[in-house]
């Protein structure tokens, strides 16, 4: 196990609503996280997961981390984003060696986390059948600070409006209103965030940060190692390259080519069939 990068807070710290909440746990609670070999939960491998657990009777334990070899490559592109090479696990025990592990101290818990409902709980869930272990969730309870959030801070534009620019959106939904707003918000988040760069190219980086793992807008592909990657259907998780090199599954990629999909999406599957693999665009340096 890992030893903690970041220093613990105290219960005091935490503050006296959540001491509240601990004094009123009724069974512990363990906040974790994973960092994977992808964005699939169904299809990509732990490579790390953290859990910190919480009890009335014990407090905030200290955190508890694994880093795993999740037998498959470490695409760049995950690696990018946690940090964690393929050397790095190269002598890392698998899921399936520390599965008896997790479950012992999972067991008899609740769980908390930050997306956890959505991606967490689910790869977690894959890792462990496919290792013929159960992770029983029934019964047990899932707190999702993500989805508090969202409930709690809408990302709207009216609520945009409101904390950009101190003042209520009440024509909302018509188009002309709608990009006014959208213009003195922008204005709003130029004036709060100093950092943000005043060119377009540095502002178009911002805003397509979370797409960047995408090879089109319609996200039918991911890049995994620098190359397309099916991001749906029965290919999914497969290289483009290696599906234009069988056969078999060319007439499927025609398909995709005259069936309804995005222009940017038939161009990228167009290429691969005449031999043209698209590579994901070095960052160059400004």
């Amino acid at each position: 196990m890992l030893s903690p990068r970041m220093p613990i807070p105290t219960v005091e710290q935490l503050g006296p609503r959540f001491a509240e909440f601990l004094r009123g746990l009724k069974r512990p609670l363990i906040f974790f996280d994973t960092e994977t070999t992808g964005t699939d939960p169904a299809l990509d491998r732990v490579v790390e997961i953290s859990m910190i657990r919480l009890s009335a009777e014990r407090g905030v334990e200290p955190p508890r981390t694994w880093r795993i070899n999740p037998g498959v490559r470490i695409p760049i592109e995950a690696s990018e984003i946690h940090g964690i090479t393929n050397d790095d696990v190269a002598d890392k025990p698998t899921f399936g060696q520390i599965a008896d592990e997790l479950l012992a101290y999972l067991r008899g818990c609740d769980l908390a986390g930050f997306n956890i409902g959505r991606f967490d709980v689910r790869v977690m869930q894959t890792e462990f059948a496919r290792v013929g272990k159960a992770f029983d969730l029934s019964g047990v309870r899932v707190i999702d600070a993500q989805v508090i959030y969202h409930q709690k801070e809408p990302r709207n534009l009216t609520a945009a409006m409101r904390f950009y620019c101190e003042k209520e959106f009440v024509d909302a939904h018509g188009a002309e209103a709608d990009t006014i707003a959208t213009l003195e918000v922008f204005a709003g988040q130029l004036d709060r965030y100093g950092e943000l760069g005043l060119d377009i190219e540095a502002l178009h980086e911002v805003s397509n940060i979370t797409s960047a793992g995408y090879v089109d807008g319609a996200r039918r592909f991911i890049w995994r190692d620098n190359e397309p990657v099916f991001n749906f259907g029965r290919l999914k998780g497969k290289s483009l390259r290696w599906a234009a090199s069988e056969p078999t599954e060319r007439a499927y990629m025609r398909s995709i080519v005259t069936g309804n999909f995005d222009e940017d999406t038939k161009g990228i599957v167009r290429d691969a069939l005449t031999g043209r693999i698209r590579l994901r665009p070095r960052e160059t340096e400004g």
